[in-house]
């Protein structure tokens, strides 16, 4: 979750995420839950600390392959 608060627009986040989870929307960043794999990149690199990813949606594992046989 980002602290649209805190954000500053700097854009760190946006340059560290590895899969492309954040983008700048109307001046603040956003966190898509479905893209985020919690690496923590994000948070660690915020100078502001606008990301807590202990507050993020849990997105639902669709995985089939995970599940027993």
């Amino acid at each position: 979750m980002v602290d649209e608060s805190k954000c500053i627009t700097c854009g760190a986040c946006v340059a560290i995420c590895p899969v492309g989870a954040i983008k700048i929307v109307n001046g603040k960043a956003k966190l898509d839950p479905k893209k985020c794999i919690k690496c923590g990149s994000c948070q660690q690199f915020c100078p502001v600390s606008a990301i807590d990813l202990s507050k993020s949606e849990q997105p639902k594992n669709t995985d089939s392959s995970k599940e027993s046989a």
